[in-house]
């Protein structure tokens, strides 16, 4: 019997042991997977980087002079440059079709940090705040910041508190009966419990700490420098990355600014958060500091301006924070703001997904599609809206900008059959804005939409969504999910600043993957969502005056669109849960004669001029990561 028992022990531990293998093994798998998406999103960057010089007018015409030479000196054309970079690409997008066919059924990826390791710990060397920090500033206004911190490991983030340079802060431990952590001797700190914690703080303003997290020395100086330099505001929170076992940091969080609908998807306040105590009254009695919970009621009683973003990491969080299922807690924050109609689902890695209700009587869509020739797409795109949406009191106007081919004319004479479409010729120079333009003049519906004629229906509530949103009387325009036909991303928001005008983030992102702490993944803020496929209330259009068609025929148009939208004070909002294909700029060509150049340094030169100190700062992007890619690397150095 011992011996049986011996041996059940021994196959038990061995169990253990393999179980652990299996776990490493799946973490390296992981974290492989992520690597291979990164390098796909690089080389197909790349790829498009090669392509445009191969089509820019400084290549063609060098080109050109190179081959006369050759044949002046009686060279006999070899394998060139091209011909190698044109094999290794056309290797590359093998290779790349066959893995994603592999991947095309898989689950979504687990969550791995986003950046390298060791090169944030590089980064961390050069630019970490503490060598920005200049101690001998005078601080006029030097408030009191209680710290609030519940005791619920070794406490080992109170020597973080005693090493502040900044000296005005009161810390109360709220600490359990069964804990038995030796305090310093130090008057600031006070042992309290918890019903009476918010109650017995004196400090101006309070934070909430984790017992096993670590505060940089200049925390809270760099907090009370900021509240110097915005004494009107009422809620701070800061950039954050977590600590390892061996003490080594990784996994940055750099955020975007106070972004509202991004927090209705992720708590990404979380650490380090600052509130004003003023704010707080009886009702947050019962609630945990600090929650999910206690910053809704919190945001609930104070102006969105008063709420500031600190680019730099103060917090380091040692203990993995456990996912939680806050749907039920925001369905609780709308109904305590009466939207009562207004739903709450929990989705992807615990986080939330808000969807916004619509009227009885659905408002009429009206759905603008430039066009020239290339009739499959345009078919594929308008069977598309008539045959595999849900959101049916719609009309199409399709813009058709001079087609000349006949299968595209039959077809166009066909589709008005439809009652819901409607062909209007414009035969003029091609103007995208003045298309759009013209065929909004047409619309008879409050909501119209800027839809390209590449697009393809991936999930039949796409516009059901998108309406959704754009009813929102705080919102100015709504963009979607697009993917490349290989399931990558196309369009997942637009970043102004990148490469020094605008440019997609997370493009040729893996559909599966979870990017940057979930962002392609949640409903979100951004300052601009591209017009391949808009939604907006068509007063906010006309408002604003439409797209530029004098100035910005071709490219930017959308930028500037949304750009005034957010001038006039409305949000710009993107949802992944209206996806589709796109084929982008498919029926337009590429900008490759000395024309089609001179108008895209024209518009380039006006959006410079006219919205130079906003490309400049994008408030939905952190100035730690990168402008001159589009795939949130960190930035060398950064913008702050």
């Amino acid at each position: 019997m011992n011996n049986y028992k011996e041996q059940l022990a021994q196959a038990q531990a061995e169990i253990v042991k393999q179980k652990e293998k299996i776990d490493d093994l799946q973490q390296r798998l992981d974290e492989c997977t992520q690597d291979i998406n990164k390098l796909i999103h690089w080389v197909q960057s790349l790829q498009q980087n090669i392509l445009a010089v191969y089509n820019s007018v400084t290549w063609q015409i060098g080109n050109f002079i190179a081959q006369i030479i050759l044949k002046l000196l009686g060279r006999t054309g070899k394998i060139t440059a091209r011909d190698c970079i044109d094999k290794i690409l056309a290797s590359f997008v093998i290779w790349k079709i066959n893995y994603l066919q592999k991947q095309q059924h898989s689950k979504l990826q687990p969550y791995t940090p986003w950046h390298d390791n060791n090169e944030y710990t590089l980064w961390i060397k050069q630019f970490d705040l503490v060598n920005k920090i200049d101690t001998d500033q005078k601080l006029p206004y030097q408030p009191t910041i209680s710290i609030l911190m519940p005791i619920t490991g070794d406490g080992s983030c109170i020597n973080s508190i005693l090493e502040q340079i900044y000296p005005n802060w009161e810390l109360l431990i709220i600490q359990p009966d069964e804990c038995s952590i030796t305090l310093p001797a130090d008057e600031r700190i006070k042992q309290i419990t918890e019903s009476n914690a918010l109650n017995l703080a004196i400090g101006d303003f309070i934070a909430i700490l984790d017992s096993e997290a670590e505060l940089p020395a200049y925390a809270l100086y760099k907090i009370v420098e900021i509240l110097n330099e915005h004494p009107t505001v009422n809620l701070l929170y800061s950039d954050e990355d977590k600590l390892n076992s061996a003490g080594k940091r990784y996994d940055p969080y750099f955020k975007s600014d106070w972004n509202p609908d991004l927090f209705y998807s992720q708590n990404f306040i979380n650490n380090l958060a600052v509130y004003r105590k003023s704010i707080i009254v009886d009702k947050f009695d019962n609630i945990v500091p600090g929650s999910y919970d206690f910053t809704l009621r919190f945001i609930e009683r104070i102006e969105d301006g008063t709420i500031i973003h600190i680019p730099q990491i103060l917090y380091h969080e040692k203990k993995a924070r456990k996912t939680t299922n806050n749907s039920q807690i925001l369905q609780a924050h709308f109904k305590r703001l009466q939207q009562f109609k207004i739903k709450v689902k929990e989705t992807v890695a615990g986080h939330t997904r808000v969807i916004y209700p619509l009227p009885e009587e659905l408002p009429l869509v009206s759905l603008i599609i430039p066009t020239r020739d290339r009739v499959k797409l345009l078919r594929g795109t308008v069977t598309g809206i008539l045959q595999q949406t849900d959101y049916k009191n719609i009309e199409i106007i399709i813009m058709d900008n001079g087609s000349e081919e006949l299968e595209t004319l039959e077809y166009l004479t066909q589709i008005q059959q439809d009652e819901k479409v409607t062909v209007i010729q414009h035969n003029a120079p091609f103007n995208y804005s003045q298309l759009n333009n013209i065929g909004i003049s047409y619309a008879k519906g409050n909501i119209i939409g800027l839809i390209n004629n590449d697009l393809e229906v991936i999930n039949s509530d796409w516009l059901t969504e998108m309406v959704s949103h754009a009813l929102r009387p705080e919102i100015g325009a709504v963009g979607a999910k697009l993917y490349y036909a290989n399931d990558t991303i196309q369009h997942a928001g637009v970043i102004v600043g990148l490469s020094g005008m605008a440019g997609h983030n997370f493009k040729f992102l893996a559909k599966e993957a979870p990017g940057y702490h979930w962002r392609p993944f949640l409903i979100q803020n951004y300052s601009v969502v591209t017009a391949a496929c808009l939604v907006m209330r068509k007063e906010i259009f006309e408002a604003v005056g439409g797209l530029n068609e004098k100035h910005l025929k071709t490219a930017f148009n959308d930028v500037d669109l949304c750009l005034k939208i957010r001038e006039r004070g409305y949000r710009i909002v993107w949802t992944p849960y209206a996806e589709l294909y796109h084929l982008e700029s498919a029926s337009r060509g590429s900008d490759n004669t000395l024309k089609k150049y001179l108008r895209l340094r024209h518009e380039i030169n006006y959006m410079q001029s006219h919205w130079g100190s906003v490309l400049a700062n994008d408030p939905y992007y952190n100035p730690n990561l990168t402008i001159e890619y589009d795939d949130f690397a960190l930035a060398y150095p950064p913008r702050n």
